[in-house]
């Protein structure tokens, strides 16, 4: 079995045969937060190593390129206007293609892979013609090819009408009001949409980390570990038949519209990526996640652990 759309990866091979090509950005997404949320930590990995011709691109930081900073959670979506303006400060246009890597400085800690998810599932639903590097820069070391180091990043590359986001992106991304229909749906019956928790079994357990004051998972919403569906944090993603083995088997493939979720939307889009790999249309991510759900009491949860 293979992936329904394999362009959303590229292979090492792929990204050192078109390094040079004037219509190719490489953006390095590297994450290694301070516990203020903040990734200076992460550009200095990237001063420190980093594909040639690559260019810092700080998605991670609580209010990085690719948040609203005008939202009182970290790591919201964008406005059209906002990302359009982000899209041609680093010179992305409508004929661009970008490649996304990333490297995992902590693991555990410091996902490279849900860094570039993160990244692909806004831009791509943007309109921006995105992948990510499979295997991650660490595949790329590996593998004796060319690492970059120092300060200087390449200029961004003129072009001549900035990437114009399209409506795609509100379809991909789901509300806390959305959420609450869905709960309220699946608790009549409605197989219509399926709510998944792409945190650890401990975490929608109710008994490991806490995201927003309380513990366990949304009620109605089953649990896919972004992890069951990796090698590595380093964007080694597993096999097209295992992914489809992991995912069918939580009736995801069959689901007409799917909503994932994590602690701050970001391990989630991992789940939501890999559903896009294997060709499911209908998939959003939502944005506040347990940061804004679980604080709200008014919102049902469950904790096994209770």
């Amino acid at each position: 079995m293979a992936l329904v759309h394999p362009e959303y990866l590229v292979t090492t091979q792929w990204l050192a045969d078109h390094l040079d090509d004037p219509d190719v950005v490489v953006l390095d997404v590297t994450a290694r937060l301070t516990s203020s949320l903040d990734n200076a930590p992460g550009l200095q990995c990237w001063i420190d190593q980093h594909i040639p011709g690559s260019v810092f691109f700080d998605v991670a930081s609580a209010k990085g390129r690719l948040s609203n900073p005008d939202a009182s959670l970290p790591w919201m979506w964008p406005t059209a206007d906002q990302f359009g303006a982000t899209m041609a400060d680093i010179g992305v246009g409508p004929h661009t293609k970008v490649v996304l890597v990333g490297r995992t400085p902590r693991p555990g800690v410091d996902s490279g892979t849900m860094w570039c998810t993160r990244a692909w599932w806004t831009m791509h639903h943007f309109g921006v013609d995105c992948a990510i590097l499979h295997g991650g820069i660490e595949r790329w070391q590996a593998e004796g090819r060319p690492m970059a180091h120092g300060e200087d990043q390449p200029a961004a590359r003129p072009v001549p009408t900035p990437a114009e986001p399209s409506g795609e992106w509100q379809r991909a991304r789901a509300t806390k009001d959305d959420v609450l229909a869905a709960v309220q749906a699946i608790g009549s019956g409605d197989a219509s949409v399926c709510i998944v928790d792409a945190l650890s079994a401990n975490n929608y357990g109710g008994s490991s980390d806490v995201y927003g004051g309380r513990a366990g998972h949304i009620e109605g919403a089953i649990n896919v570990p972004y992890a069951s569906l990796i090698e590595a944090e380093t964007c080694g993603f597993v096999d097209a038949v295992t992914m489809r083995a992991v995912l069918a088997d939580a009736g995801l493939l069959d689901a007409p519209r799917v909503i994932t979720y994590c602690g701050g939307a970001i391990a989630a889009t991992v789940d939501a990526f890999c559903l896009a790999l294997l060709g499911h249309q209908d998939v959003a991510v939502y944005d506040g996640s347990l940061m804004e759900w679980a604080a709200d009491p008014n919102m049902p949860m469950v904790n096994p652990s209770a």
